[in-house]
């Protein structure tokens, strides 16, 4: 079924989300789509096509976005955010991951102006009562020893029911939530989205003006997995110990019973205590 068929109370509106921006760089174009795979894939499209930086994707729904593992579905458009945005920073491929903590951080602002505390779960999740409301998906291209472009995807819970998230997640619907759920009330989609967009340009120029040193005391601020302990599984296998914060670079670092430190890259992190 396609969106335009469905009843949205609070559908996306290009204009209503301008209206609200008070941006440099993001949102210097957006283009609104309804149920489509993913807002990367199609942001990618367009880069390719040569779209200018802070060119935004904002789609109704989502339906081949990188969930929890396991995920049987999505939720039903018309209820959450799927936003992507298109940078091009002079920047190594090495600091590629602590550029992409701008989406988070920015994902935390917006969220704390609806008055919840909120934290970041390394890498890419957003909690909200210990429960996870947000994710981020980052694309890179480089060409040579520089990047190219970065796609910054995010996919915010806001509105989706209680029912609704635990049939598109299945058991991992219990460990996540909506911003409605925890506030007890609806959420104004678009003032959501140019709240976002606007902490994204705040954080962009802070990149720029500060580099990457300020990215990454920020996001310690916000971290809460520093001095928990932790089980990473990583394709090579299982790592037990515990946080000790984030390397320059924005990859996790882990201190195993023997005191070694691991630097973990990609994986999957579960707290043990």
């Amino acid at each position: 079924m396609r969106v335009e068929t469905l009843h949205i109370q609070n559908p996306l509106d290009i204009e209503a989300i301008r209206d609200r921006l008070s941006t440099q760089t993001v949102g210097r174009r957006i283009a609104l789509y309804q149920e489509i795979p993913s807002t990367n894939a199609a942001l990618r499209d367009l880069t390719r096509a040569g779209a200018p930086e802070g060119t935004v994707v904002v789609a109704e729904g989502q339906t081949a976005g990188r969930g929890g593992r396991g995920s049987p579905g999505s939720p039903p458009p018309g209820v959450n955010l799927y936003a992507s945005v298109l940078f091009r920073p002079a920047i190594p491929p090495r600091a590629a991951q602590v550029f992409s903590f701008i989406a988070s951080l920015a994902l935390t602002d917006a969220i704390r102006g609806l008055g919840l505390w909120v934290g970041i779960k390394w890498p890419n999740d957003i909690l909200v009562n210990r429960k996870k409301v947000a994710g981020m998906l980052a694309e890179l291209a480089t060409l040579g020893d520089r990047v190219e472009y970065v796609i910054l995807g995010v996919g915010v819970n806001l509105n989706v029911e209680r029912e609704a998230l635990l049939g598109a997640l299945g058991e991992a619907g219990r460990w996540a939530t909506s911003l409605r759920e925890a506030l007890g009330r609806p959420i104004d989609r678009n003032a959501f989205a140019a709240e976002y967009l606007n902490a994204l340009d705040r954080w962009l120029a802070v990149f720029e003006e500060q580099g990457e040193a300020a990215l990454l005391r920020a996001w310690a601020d916000r971290d809460i997995l520093t001095g928990r302990r932790v089980e990473v599984r990583e394709e090579g296998g299982s790592l037990d110990g515990r946080v000790v914060g984030v390397d320059a670079e924005g990859h996790l670092q882990v201190a195993d019973s023997l005191g070694r430190v691991h630097r973990v890259v990609a994986g999957e992190v579960r707290v043990v205590e």
